[in-house]
């Protein structure tokens, strides 16, 4: 299993924020099984790509690649007009495969690209519940801005702690964010608020990652609940 944990929350907190915004059905469960194994065969596939060894992830990626097919083929039954978005993966994948054949997939631009392709699910959670992509744009530009902040706050805290360019851009995109989140809806602003307030004041404590890690179990419990309070 991948050592990442916080991309379990960039996973399913688009894909729950979905469900709570735009209603379920039943492919949804398919959905998540092929979201989670999507995950999983991209994970060792990037890193097959990043060694320049893929016969040492052979196992992971046949496992993986047939739960995906498996999975995904039972949504595309249900609900063909999903195909639609897979350039829009496709394209997101590409980006992360360049970075990783370059051995820089902690770039600034690569994480902020992952975070726009989990945010996707979002609206495909909207399709397959038969409704359209555009009735959840406000909660997809929440869920979005939420996810972008993370990776510039979390950078903050930890590999660009010393630099303080990351620090201002992180406190400014949150600042922004907060008034964008009003603006959708004013339940918003509780939830952004305190996104600011942890980007501004937190980078500063010299925080450990599990401790980080909890913050942002915090935060996105709050997000769902504000995607809720909103719907």
């Amino acid at each position: 299993m991948p050592p990442q944990h916080g991309a379990w929350a960039m996973l399913l907190l688009p894909y729950l924020a979905g469900l709570l915004s735009a209603g379920s059905a039943w492919p949804d469960l398919p959905l998540l099984a092929a979201w989670i194994g999507g995950y999983l065969l991209s994970y060792f596939a990037l890193l097959a790509v990043k060694t320049r060894r893929p016969a040492r992830y052979r196992d992971q990626l046949l496992a993986y690649g047939l739960t995906t097919l498996a999975a995904g083929a039972v949504v595309l039954a249900a609900r063909p007009q999903l195909i639609l978005y897979a350039p829009v993966f496709a394209l997101a994948l590409a980006v992360n495969g360049f970075f990783a054949s370059r051995r820089d997939d902690r770039a600034l631009v690569n994480g902020l690209v992952s975070a726009a392709a989990a945010t996707l699910i979002l609206p495909v959670v909207a399709s397959v519940a038969g409704g359209s992509p555009w009735d959840v744009g406000g909660t997809f530009t929440v869920v979005l801005l939420y996810l972008a902040g993370t990776v510039l706050f979390v950078k903050s805290c930890i590999r660009e702690r010393e630099n303080k360019a990351m620090f201002a851009a992180s406190a400014a995109f949150h600042a922004a964010a907060l008034a964008v989140a009003a603006w959708i809806a004013p339940v918003y602003g509780v939830a952004f608020g305190w996104y600011l307030v942890r980007a501004a004041g937190l980078p500063r404590r010299r925080m450990t990652p599990p401790q980080l890690g909890l913050v942002e179990i915090v935060s996105s419990l709050l997000l769902l609940v504000s995607v809720a309070l909103a719907a």
